[in-house]
């Protein structure tokens, strides 16, 4: 259990900080003034304006607009935390800065873009002593907590498999990347199936290619096969350029056990012939608004959220492993991926304190 501040007054609205306000930012800015308990005091964007544009097209605001954290608190704005909804390559900057300024942290994902910079920050977090959550925001839906509930009943799993096929003409940088698929989407289902199964990974193989017709420079389609600590296999194929009966972007999901299977399409209730599904619950909130719930629910009782950094460490270790056996032709162990990226951290680490505690955890493990 990770020990982290809480609210010097339970009762009373989180005061919360957007950082970056592009298109995400703005749902997220219009997700925190509709939501009870959060208060948006303040919007930052390096971009000169961007802050005060998203603001201005906010009704019942009062926030400040800035261009950095330190704008703001050389203002005098007081916030207990920050929503980190920068492009991934800032995460890393923008959450040990507010971390540093003793702040809270609710970040989109990924939490980092490498493995290595996440143990970084859940290092930070922990010597500051302050909630790093990560907004995975695709654990929250009721069709999957349904799906989860059902196919825990049931006993242990051997197989449980998603399928996923879009054809999202994205435009930008995701058709640039190496492996779009699997670095932007991936961590997704790889997350929920670590939701699904309360497992961990142990290794995986996979295979990415890039059809011929696609839209992309890397690949994307793959197929990947991860083999988890209690013997459950997940297997998942996907593909972002596979036009016609797409799936939805949950994808497809089945659950095969000794007494049952289960299946979820993404998008309704889950349903099997031979299991009794666990109902949905109509008053559970989904997506980013779930998961900005369960951040200031953190912050009020001190209650440790599913998504604190920590534990989504490995959900990113997934995606890279992945990355690594495609590239080798060859299965990748998880702890390996994460044993690099310790070494790794260790080695980037510019912050003394950071860096002390990253050496006791490695003596710890070691």
């Amino acid at each position: 259990m990770t020990s982290f501040a809480t609210l010097d007054d339970p009762s009373r609205a989180a005061r919360l900080v957007l950082v970056g306000a592009g298109a995400m930012g703005a749902n997220w800015a219009s997700l925190i003034l509709s939501t009870a308990g959060a208060e948006l005091v303040g919007a930052v964007d390096i971009v000169p304006g961007a802050a005060a544009r998203l603001l201005a097209g906010l009704s019942r605001n009062t926030a400040m607009a800035a261009e950095s954290l330190a704008d703001l608190v050389g203002a005098g704005i007081a916030f207990d935390a920050i929503v980190n909804v920068t492009v991934p390559a800032a995460h890393h900057a923008v959450t040990t800065d507010a971390l540093f300024r003793g702040k809270a942290v609710l970040s989109e994902k990924p939490l980092a873009p490498t493995v290595a910079q996440a143990i970084s920050l859940a290092a930070a977090a922990a010597v500051t002593g302050r909630l790093l959550m990560v907004s995975q925001s695709r654990r929250y839906f009721r069709g999957l907590t349904s799906f989860k509930r059902t196919v825990k009943a049931l006993g242990p799993v051997g197989l449980l498999t998603n399928d996923f096929f879009k054809a999202p003409h994205f435009g930008g940088f995701r058709e640039t990347m190496a492996q779009p698929l699997l670095v932007d989407m991936g961590i997704h289902p790889f997350d929920a199936a670590r939701f699904i199964l309360d497992d961990e990974p142990v290794s995986v193989y996979c295979e990415s290619f890039n059809p011929s017709w696609s839209w992309y420079a890397g690949d994307a389609a793959a197929t990947a096969f991860f083999t988890f600590s209690r013997g459950t296999r997940f297997r998942y194929t996907g593909s972002w350029c596979s036009p016609g009966d797409e799936t939805s972007w949950n994808g497809a999901w089945r659950a095969s056990s000794g007494q049952a299977s289960v299946l979820w399409d993404g998008a309704n209730p889950p349903v099997s012939t031979h299991a009794d599904i666990v109902p949905l619950d109509p008053a559970e909130p989904e997506e980013i608004a779930a998961a900005l719930a369960e951040f200031i629910r953190a912050l009020r009782t001190g209650a440790e959220p599913s998504g604190i950094a920590d534990r989504n460490l490995v959900s990113l270790a997934m995606v890279e492993a992945a990355v690594l056996s495609a590239q080798r032709g060859a299965a990748v162990r998880i702890a390996d991926v994460l044993a690099d990226a310790r070494n790794a951290a260790l080695g980037a680490e510019s912050r003394a304190e950071v860096r002390a505690h990253l050496l006791a955890q490695q003596a710890g493990v070691g």
